[in-house]
Parts: structure tokens; C-alpha cells; sequence
């Protein structure tokens, strides 16, 4: 497999979000261009309490017209780190603080034609701190459910979105007697 080098970048548009970008790329004697959405990383959060039960969110999302059904997370802020994102996006999303932190991995959301990857930390020994803030674009409602329903509600269709399916693998994943490759 040939690797592609960038050769020129032409930014199409900028917002704080995203920046879309045509890459004229080369590999050898060929050429090709490409679409690509410059992003910024993002965190996910599974809070789960001492009762096992997960910290959900349900929020307003533009792009469907719906609300949805997820974890807490949003865009790591420049010069931040992704643990210190996440911490900051649960208290703001869901009012807790964690005392213990775990990454339980990390995810390209769509390496076709995105420069991001996503980090799913695991929050525990939880401690509320107050209502949740958002970050003043957020309309927020905070649900606690049982680890147990969380299958279920994505097989039902609850829980869609699917960087929030990802990071429910990656913590099964990590709660398997097989994680470790035995």
C-alpha cells in the first residue's frame, strides 16, 4: 500500500468546530485531491456511580432535529489535555466530579475524511457538585439508569449515537476476562 503525502492544503472554510480543507496529495507519480474535515478531538464519559448506575444525557441535537440519548463528552479545548476535558465536560454536563479516572480507549470517528480521535474515559467515585451548566449552547436533562438497561436501550433504539455505542464496547471490552488478549 502506496502512502499518500499532503502537498498543498487549501482551507474551503473555518468555523471553531471544523475547518474543511482540499488536499492535493501524491504518491509516487500520482496525484489526488481530497475532502477533509480538520477537527478537533473529543471525549466520551461513562459515570458510573457506586450504585452502578450510568450518567446519561439527554440533549437537543441539531443535524437529526431530535434529541438523543448519550454520555457525557464534547471537543477537547486547545491546549487541553483529553482527561482534563473530560473531567471538565462531565461537571458541566452532568454537575458530578469523579475522583477516579480510567481511559478505556481510544477511536478515529471517521478516518476517511476526519483528522480527530476520541478518548472514552471511565469516571467513578462520583460526587455532586451541583445542576449541570452546559456549556451555554446545551439544553441538558441528566438520567441515571441501571448499567444493566444499557443493552437494552440500544437495542431498543434509545441510544443511538454512535460514538456513545463505541464507548459501551470499549468498556465491555475493558470488563471482559479476555481484555487482556488471554
Amino acid at each position: 500500500m502506496r502512502r499518500w503525502r499532503t502537498e498543498e492544503v487549501d482551507r474551503i472554510f473555518e468555523h471553531p468546530l471544523l475547518s474543511l480543507e482540499r488536499r492535493r496529495l501524491v504518491a509516487g507519480d500520482d496525484r489526488r485531491q481530497a475532502l477533509i474535515v480538520d477537527t478537533p478531538d473529543w471525549v466520551n464519559v461513562i459515570a458510573l456511580t457506586d450504585a452502578r448506575e450510568v450518567l446519561l444525557v439527554r440533549q437537543w441535537r441539531y443535524g437529526i432535529e431530535d434529541a438523543t440519548l448519550e454520555i457525557p463528552g464534547g471537543v477537547v479545548e486547545p491546549g487541553e489535555g483529553h482527561r482534563a476535558a473530560a473531567e471538565r465536560e462531565l461537571l458541566e454536563e452532568t454537575g458530578y466530579r469523579a475522583a477516579a479516572w480510567s481511559l478505556l480507549g481510544e477511536s478515529r470517528p471517521n478516518p476517511a475524511i476526519q483528522t480527530n480521535r476520541i478518548s472514552t474515559w471511565l469516571a467513578t467515585d462520583l460526587e455532586r457538585l451541583g445542576e449541570p451548566e452546559g456549556d451555554g449552547e446545551e439544553e441538558l436533562e441528566v438520567i441515571r439508569a441501571p448499567l444493566a438497561e444499557i443493552p437494552r436501550r440500544v437495542l431498543a433504539g434509545e441510544i443511538t449515537h454512535s460514538l456513545v455505542l463505541a464507548a459501551f464496547y470499549l468498556f465491555e471490552g475493558a470488563r471482559s476476562p479476555n481484555a487482556s488478549g488471554d
